[in-house]
């Protein structure tokens, strides 16, 4: 069955950490959730007062964050002793777990600062298991060619694409998260297989006019289109070239329960994390 285009979110400009300026889609409110993404941010200036002041040390637990660079430098730093460049196209893939407390800060004073992070859920008997931290350099990332130009990363999921399946660079987790980043140049369609399962949508960044599903619903730039079920996906470009995430995952179908960095099932679970972390004791 195609999957259809069944509901837009328009990313809304705001500001996270100690004031980067950022579009965000997903997250915006609780009803804009897809289980199990909680949250897409993106964040593109070539303007340093934009984004020089990072994301200061801060907590995290219940979740997972991948961070995507396009464009910049970003240094990871956490309280397990990671540290972590982020260079243009490389990604870091967080588990938070029952805590974690890392910063996210800028290194360069100028130039363009590009890229995503993305917040997953985690299952109720996952959100305290031991924090995880990956870098994933651009390098190990699959990159699939597509016929008549074109190209998809596989940063997480498998890609079935010419009789051959290309796996992810992230895998074997328990939402099965999918997260692909696709360029079609003009009038450049495509055809690929998701997971029937799994909530998927699409999030254009680059181009004002992508054309999605069978019945060619338009989704414009700095948008996020919500998938209908099915196992099939059409995406066609218009007049110009565009650039655009896949990103999606199974659903875990618990209740959430979220306050600012903390997301777990119960209010109950949302105090004792206050309490950690207040306390010095959040991440174990």
């Amino acid at each position: 069955m195609s999957r259809q285009l069944r509901h837009i979110i328009p990313a809304v400009s705001t500001s996270d950490g100690a004031g980067v300026k950022i579009k965000r889609s997903l997250g915006q409110s609780q009803s804009a959730r897809f289980d199990p993404v909680l949250m897409l941010d993106e964040f593109n200036s070539d303007n340093a007062s934009d984004y020089l002041a990072g994301f200061p040390s801060h907590p995290h637990r219940g979740f997972e964050t991948v961070t995507y660079m396009l464009d910049g430098h970003m240094l990871h730093e956490d309280h397990m002793g990671n540290r972590g460049d982020l260079r243009a196209g490389d990604v870091q893939w967080m588990t938070a777990g029952r805590g974690i407390i890392h910063s996210e800060m800028p290194q360069q004073i100028e130039g363009r600062m590009r890229g995503f992070q993305l917040w997953i859920n985690l299952p109720a008997a996952e959100k305290m298991k031991p924090a995880a931290y990956r870098d994933i350099a651009a390098a190990e990332i699959p990159v699939v060619s597509l016929a008549d130009g074109g190209s998809v990363k596989v940063i997480a999921g498998e890609l079935a694409h010419a009789q051959t399946t290309t796996r992810g660079a992230i895998a074997g987790l328990s939402t099965e998260p999918l997260y692909w980043d696709i360029e079609l140049p003009a009038k450049r369609r495509v055809e690929l297989s998701l997971p029937e399962q799994h909530q998927v949508f699409v999030y254009l960044y680059e181009g004002d006019n992508l054309l999605v599903g069978e019945d060619l619903r338009q989704l414009q730039v700095s948008q996020a289109g919500l998938l209908s079920s099915g196992d099939q996906l059409t995406l066609s470009a218009g007049d110009e070239a565009v650039r655009l995430l896949v990103i999606g995952g199974k659903p875990i179908g618990e209740p959430i329960a979220q306050y600012g960095p903390f997301v777990m099932n119960t209010a109950e679970e949302i105090e004792q994390a206050i309490n950690d972390y207040r306390a010095g004791q959040l991440a174990g």
